[in-house]
């Protein structure tokens, strides 16, 4: 992993975003992922056995994804280095989501400003999982703040922290981890038991970068000159009460830079879901704290950038 590499993917990301190309990696390993589902998961099977029938997809999605990868880049590395390079930042850029994140909430941003809630309660069934037919405004803005605050972590600081531990396979590895979550960790009657491995794991690695990202949130507030003390009490008050260990960190983080109230009773095919309240409601829910939290996501990105460009340089003094 070189600075040239990390430099290129982030400016691929901001250039390209993600292309909705069906050999994207991201959706090459959800098919995988649906293979092995079919194959391996069988209601009649005892708890132990749905959560061993679990564990295993997930060792041989994350296993082979790393393997593929690392593969992939030996043979165009012997190619051409630069041709390696290249490959590597493609691939690189391919697990990160910062373009993405930020164009979903910009665009819901624009429907609201322009007066267009039905379209905005439209896009936002596409990045959330809750019902949102009969959402007003400001649950709107809600659904979107929390859904960038949350994707901090898994769809930009934690597969670009990967990378800088163990180069593109990792992070692409890491990858495979985020998107078996996002399809088998439920706690449903189908997922309670076979999902669990894949939870767990996504748990596990994303608990460190997730305390990174609240350490870098509160340093793009102060950049920002957002509210830094209510950031850290909201994170250190309200983050335990998130159902994720790591998603109410950067949540609870922008609820109190904003000094906004986000969580509280989502719905689920018509069932109510109560979530813990992140933050203090001094204001009340507005578009403009999309664009708001858009570019803390920013600045927070570019802060752990040059965090890494750092540590590459200093890793390679030495």
């Amino acid at each position: 992993m070189t600075a040239g590499i990390l430099l290129a993917a982030l400016l691929c990301d901001l250039l390209v975003g993600d292309p909705p190309v069906s050999w994207h990696p991201v959706r090459l390993i959800g098919r995988y992922i649906a293979c092995g589902e079919r194959w391996l998961l069988k209601p009649q099977r005892s708890p132990a056995g749905q959560r061993w029938s679990g564990a295993i997809l997930v060792l041989a999605v994350v296993i082979t994804c790393y393997g593929l990868t690392s593969l992939l880049l030996l043979a165009v590395y012997r190619i051409h280095p630069l041709a390696g390079a290249f490959t590597a930042a493609l691939l690189l850029a391919s697990t990160i989501a910062p373009r993405s994140l930020a164009g979903a909430g910009l665009e819901i941003y624009r429907l609201l400003m322009n007066g267009n809630i039905l379209r905005a309660r439209e896009k936002l069934a596409w990045i959330v999982g809750r019902d949102t037919e009969r959402l007003e405004k400001g649950e709107i803005v809600r659904g979107t703040v929390e859904t960038v605050a949350e994707n901090m972590v898994d769809g930009v600081i934690s597969p670009l922290f990967y990378a800088l531990l163990g180069g593109v396979p990792l992070a692409m590895a890491y990858r495979a981890v985020n998107t078996l979550d996002a399809m088998l960790g439920y706690k449903n009657e189908k997922y309670l038991f076979f999902g669990w491995a894949a939870a767990r794991l996504d748990d596990a690695a994303n608990f460190v970068p997730a305390r990174l990202t609240g350490a870098l949130l509160l340093t793009a507030a102060v950049l920002l000159k957002l509210d830094v003390r209510g950031a850290l009490l909201a994170m250190w008050r309200d983050a335990p009460g998130h159902p994720s260990p790591n998603s109410g960190i950067p949540e609870a983080g922008v609820a109190g830079a904003l000094g906004i109230r986000l969580g509280g009773t989502n719905y689920y095919r018509g069932v109510p879901s109560f979530r813990a309240y992140m933050g203090r409601p001094a204001h009340t829910l507005d578009p403009w704290q999309i664009k708001k939290t858009v570019t803390l996501m920013y600045v927070t990105a570019g802060l752990f950038t040059l965090v890494a460009l750092i540590f590459l340089q200093v890793f390679r003094s030495h």
